[in-house]
This record gives structure tokens, sequence and C-alpha cells, in this order.
């Protein structure tokens, strides 16, 4: 698994985007722009799914992960939901697709540039309403929800940004009174590339019930896995 994402990660994105002179996130964009309906959310996600099942891999949170977020929001139904680590917006279109009326998503971005593209392929699904992007290190902007971004408490929270951050975030959450009872966390790429910290947090605090779902890493056959925080208050 290693392997394979170092070629698909450091080497083979280098030499294309020097050819091409341009980024794999600009091409996963173009791609949607051409190939993807305007204003339709699931033909986006198709789209992005099949350029990077077939063409180049990329960190989202993939199809068969997806059906996992995909129940959990279904289940938890938020008004306020949290994501960190936007990327290209998939899984921001993911989430907000399923949002009932009203709700909203914020979404956190610590690259510009990724923030930039997934500023239009979230405008290209349809879904800016309901969606507000953010920029900035994930500990700078959490603080900031409550007052800045007038957040209450959080109803789910999707983690899939830095995997060292998974732990300090979680808690950074519960210090600032953001979570509440019943409050859904949901991380990706706990078994690979892992994060051994926040599951050892999570699943020895009393304050939450944990769910494992096994995986696999988005567009290939290494195991991964999800997993569900429940904040019990």
């Amino acid at each position: 698994g290693t392997a394979a994402l170092i070629w698909n990660e450091v080497i083979r994105e280098k030499i294309t985007n020097f050819i091409m002179n341009q980024s794999k996130e600009q091409r996963i964009l173009n791609f949607v722009l051409e190939n993807a309906v305007r204003g339709d959310p699931c033909s986006v996600l198709d789209a992005i799914d099949k350029y990077c099942s077939q063409k180049e891999w990329a960190m989202n949170v993939g199809n068969e992960k997806g059906l996992i977020l995909d129940k959990t929001v279904e289940e938890v139904q938020p008004s306020v939901a949290l994501e960190l680590g936007t990327y290209c917006g998939y899984s921001t279109v993911r989430i907000s697709r399923l949002l009932k009326a009203g709700a909203r998503l914020l979404t956190v971005e610590f690259n510009p540039e990724f923030a930039a593209i997934a500023k239009q392929i979230i405008e290209f699904a349809g879904v800016q309403d309901k969606v507000k992007l953010l920029e900035g290190p994930s500990q700078e902007i959490i603080p900031q929800l409550k007052k800045k971004y007038e957040v209450d408490t959080l109803d789910f929270v999707f983690l899939d940004h830095w995997k060292d951050r998974y732990k300090a975030d979680t808690v950074l959450l519960q210090e600032c009174n953001l979570l509440r009872k019943g409050s859904v966390l949901l991380a990706d790429n706990v078994i690979f590339p892992g994060a051994p910290e926040f599951l050892n947090y999570v699943r020895n605090n009393p304050r939450f019930q944990c769910t494992n779902y096994p995986s696999h890493l988005e567009y290939m056959k290494v195991e991964d896995a999800v997993e569900k925080a429940v904040f019990l208050g």
C-alpha cells in the first residue's frame, strides 16, 4: 500500500504535473467540468470516482467508504456539520447533497489551491448554498466557530485531514464546547495511513462510544477503516 501511494502520489504525479504544467487537482476539476452534469451532485461524484479509479489516484474518501459516510449522515440528519479536510470537495458534495433544508456544512481546508478547486466543484455540483468553505488550519478555525460562524454545537464531524490532528482536534472540539450529547464524529483512514493516537483516545474514553467499519483505501485494495465515535456528553 505504501509503495503504491508513493508511486501515485509522488513519482507519477510529479512527472505528470511537469509534462502538463498543471496539478492533479486541476485535472480532476477539468474532468468534472467536461464530464459531469452541472447541478447534479451524484454525477459530480461519479466523475471524480471514475477519474481517480481509472486515471490518477487521489485522496478522496471514495465510493466504498463514501457509502459509510452517506449512511451515517442519513442516520444523524445533522443541522450543523463540520468537515475537516475539504481537498477537492468530493466528500463536501457527498455530505451536503444529503442535508435537509436549512442545514449547513462548514468545511475547513488548509491548502489554498485545494480550496480554490473545491469551491468550483461545490458550485458546479449546485450545493454551494449549504456549504461554507473556511480556509486555514483547523486548530485556528475550530475556536472561532462559536462566535465568528454562529455555531452552537455540531451534530456531525467528518475528520479527513492530517491524521496527526485527529486526536488534537477532537480534544479541541470538546474544549470549545462544540460537541453535545449525541454528536457523531466519523474519521477516515484510521488504518491506512492510520490514526492510532485518535483511535486510542476515543476507544479508551468513557465519553465516546465507538464503532469500526472495515473497508479499503479509496480506489485500492489496501485495507482501511472508518471509525464512528458518538459523544456521550
